[in-house]
């Protein structure tokens, strides 16, 4: 199994009596960030080495722990090693590591002891030799954590934890120079803010179908940063998807298609930045209400599109694509999706420039047969699936 432990020690630069850990980093808190990448790697289980327990520390334990697998607190190596498995494979994060997921990963595939290190030019890292420092992750045995807890207990836990791995021999590898800029060591609250936002909304999963991943996932990704950075809340987006999505309507309505598409455009964009604020924030219900609103606009936007181009044609070309988008979204298992496949957004690609050329029941017809034929490859797909 593989463990994570995270060092939460010390106290920030700028802010004394707070612990680092706990300091805001893009919408949440750098022990919650750490312990993301941490989960992500396939750590089930998540140890904080502590130096105090803070009202701060103890809702970033809670909020870790609804987030499933195992989070304790420690303070020491003797009780670190009382809540991991013997045969664990433990990633080690320094205290005020920031770093990516690439990294991360990579460590987690290696196959034996092994120190992350980097040039020996900043204080923040420890050194592990003239010519190597360490830059604060390593993938060690529990052993090794044993090897720590036997001795007095007035040594440092990360420093002697170091040594003793430097010491059994673990393979040291370099930090690539692609990835120094994504890495770092920070206490200071300023310092954490301006990292936060970038590197957070980097976490956001890339979306597999095409529509998503191309055209609405570039601009969510442009957007999140600044508004983490001021805190925005995740209801205003969702709250200004949901007017823009009446105007829609009432735009066409009011026989302004093109109009009305361009705001359900608009609408798709701002429910979608909402849908990721609420996962960073682990603001779950709102996340899930901004995903199925998605397919709500877009289904409203088709109805009212074919009813305005005919009341019965275009009504049922509108709901025949309504249907095979409801089913092809609950058939569309994320292991079974497909870069082609169809999708709310892709539906509305396909729509306005055929009602901007005057074609819109040609527009639903498309938008129809595509759902209707990804659904079908999603049942076969299902199917074969062993």
């Amino acid at each position: 199994m593989l463990a994570g432990l995270i060092f939460t020690t010390e106290d920030a630069d700028d802010r004394p009596g707070t612990l680092a850990g706990t300091l805001p980093f893009g919408g949440l808190t750098l022990v919650e960030f750490q312990a993301r990448l941490l989960a992500a790697a396939g750590a089930t289980q998540i140890i904080l080495v502590v130096s105090r327990m803070t009202p701060e520390l103890l809702g970033v334990i809670g909020r870790i722990g609804r987030r499933g697998g195992s989070v304790d607190a420690v303070r020491t190596a003797q009780e670190a090693v009382a809540k991991l498995h013997p045969l664990a494979r433990v990633l080690i994060v320094a205290d005020g590591v920031v770093t990516s997921g690439d990294i991360i990963q990579s460590l987690a595939s290696a196959g034996h002891d092994t120190l992350v290190i980097c040039d020996p030019d900043d204080h923040r890292y420890e050194r592990v030799s003239a010519k190597a420092a360490w830059a604060g992750l390593a993938l060690l045995e529990c052993k090794r954590v044993s090897e720590v807890a036997a001795m007095p207990r007035d040594y440092n836990f990360q420093s002697t934890l170091l040594r003793v791995a430097a010491q059994a021999g673990a393979e040291q590898v370099r930090l690539d120079q692609h990835d120094a800029p994504k890495h770092a060591i920070e206490r200071s609250a300023d310092a954490l803010i301006r990292r936060g936002t970038s590197t957070v909304a980097a976490l956001v999963a890339k979306p597999v179908r095409w529509a998503e991943r191309f055209l609405l996932a570039p601009l969510v990704r442009f957007a999140l940063p600044p508004l983490m950075a001021r805190l925005v809340s995740t209801l205003a987006p969702l709250a200004i998807g949901g007017a823009l999505s009446i105007g829609a309507v009432a735009a066409i309505w009011a026989k302004h298609p093109v109009i009305g598409l361009l705001l359900a455009a608009l609408a798709l964009v701002s429910v979608s930045i909402a849908a990721a604020l609420g996962w960073i924030r682990e603001e779950s219900r709102i996340a899930t209400i901004a995903t199925h609103a998605r397919s709500g606009i877009v289904a409203c936007v088709a109805l009212a599109v074919g009813f305005r181009a005919d009341p019965v044609a275009g009504t049922a070309l509108a709901g025949a694509l309504v249907v095979a988008g409801a089913l092809l979204e609950r058939a569309a298992l994320p292991a079974l999706l497909r870069r082609w496949w169809a999708s709310p957004t892709a539906y509305l690609v396909i729509l306005l420039p055929l009602v901007l050329v005057g074609w819109p029941l040609v527009g639903l017809a498309v938008a129809a047969l595509y759902g209707a034929g990804t659904l079908a490859a999603a049942i076969e797909a299902f199917r074969q699936k062993p």
